[in-house]
């Protein structure tokens, strides 16, 4: 028996990944910048056995259908064929989240799984080899395999993952507040309203264009310490990423009436002199990027339009960790 246990952080990115020039590879169209964030994480354990049957996979402590089963057992493939293991194995992942939240788990989801495999079965890989392998199963984990920032290289099957982004802990001084909209499904999954966007919208050109100019704006940023240079761009960048998809055929949005009212908050937050800039996902929850000193005053100034539990305060936080069976907890992924 070959058992594991990791645990990984959510990242958001600042500079968003939109859209793939390889779906089965998952190689982006363009480089993507992230900060990872303490408010949600997943923790799983894998254990492969020769003694199982078939692989299976809890949740929650849920037993999941056939179907997600199936996607787990399609990444665990990957790795067994690099580790020359041949058991099937069980893997129990627990998401810890606010409640409500309507938080993406698959960047957390992934990249933890991937360190659990990695601690199982002594695969000792790099921080890139991991990344790397994160990727395979979903794009955006391949930066949570790191604390703080992080940008994922475009790159070929062998050269896309992700790498630190220097900032002598800057991120530490940051803080991103979630306005929890909707959890609902969406109408269009984030995979679709991707090869849509990039199939048909006229806008996408573009799109590249500057996304590549911002991306290295950021990191001049970042470098800099500078955060109105940070909030401006990544606030253009998630405007610009989803102008894309009211051009495509047919035209989609993930925004609500509610996501105007929060970004619209936001703008008049920061015109009354605490600085703080919003990002958005492919989904209706508006993201508040500001600095720490500034968190309480503009979470005030948040409550005046939306309700408590609506908002959920996140700091930076750390990279990938293994979590041995009988012992504490250690970073494995450093900044």
């Amino acid at each position: 028996m070959y058992k594991g246990k990791a645990r990984a952080y959510t990242n958001i990115a600042l500079i968003k990944y939109w859209g793939k020039k390889d779906e089965a590879l998952i190689l982006p169209m363009n480089n993507s910048l992230s900060l990872t964030l303490d408010a949600f994480y997943t923790e799983t354990t894998v254990t492969f056995d020769k003694t199982f049957a078939e692989d299976q996979f809890f949740l929650d402590d849920q037993q999941q259908s056939a179907s997600a089963t199936k996607k787990i057992s399609a990444f665990l493939d990957l790795i067994r064929a690099e580790a020359n293991c041949p058991f099937a194995a069980l893997v129990e992942s627990h998401n810890f989240v606010p409640t409500a939240a309507g938080l993406a788990s698959s960047a957390s989801g992934l990249a933890a799984l991937a360190g659990a495999c990695n601690e199982a079965l002594g695969m000792a890989l790099s921080p890139e080899a991991l990344s790397r392998l994160a990727r395979k199963g979903s794009g955006s984990a391949c930066r949570s395999i790191y604390g703080g920032f992080a940008e994922w290289q475009q790159g070929t099957d062998t050269t896309s993952y992700a790498i630190q982004v220097p900032s002598n802990q800057w991120e530490n001084d940051l803080s991103m507040i979630f306005i929890l909209i909707n959890d609902q499904a969406k109408e269009v999954s984030s995979r679709d309203g991707m090869r849509r966007t990039v199939e048909t919208s006229s806008f996408y050109d573009g799109w590249l264009t500057s996304a590549a100019a911002d991306l290295q704006t950021i990191k001049q940023a970042i470098a800099e310490q500078d955060f109105t240079a940070l909030g401006e761009v990544a606030e253009a960048n998630a405007l610009k990423m989803h102008a894309t998809t009211l051009a495509a055929q047919p035209p989609f949005t993930y925004w609500s009436p509610e996501s105007l009212r929060a970004m619209d908050c936001v703008r008049q937050i920061r015109q009354q002199g605490l600085p703080c800039y919003f990002t958005m996902d492919a989904g209706p929850n508006v993201k508040v990027l500001c600095q720490k000193q500034d968190e309480q005053a503009i979470l005030h100034a948040l409550q005046s339009n939306f309700a408590q539990d609506q908002l959920v305060l996140a700091h930076a936080g750390s990279g990938l960790t293994a979590l041995p069976v009988n012992d504490h907890a250690t970073t494995i992924i450093k900044e």
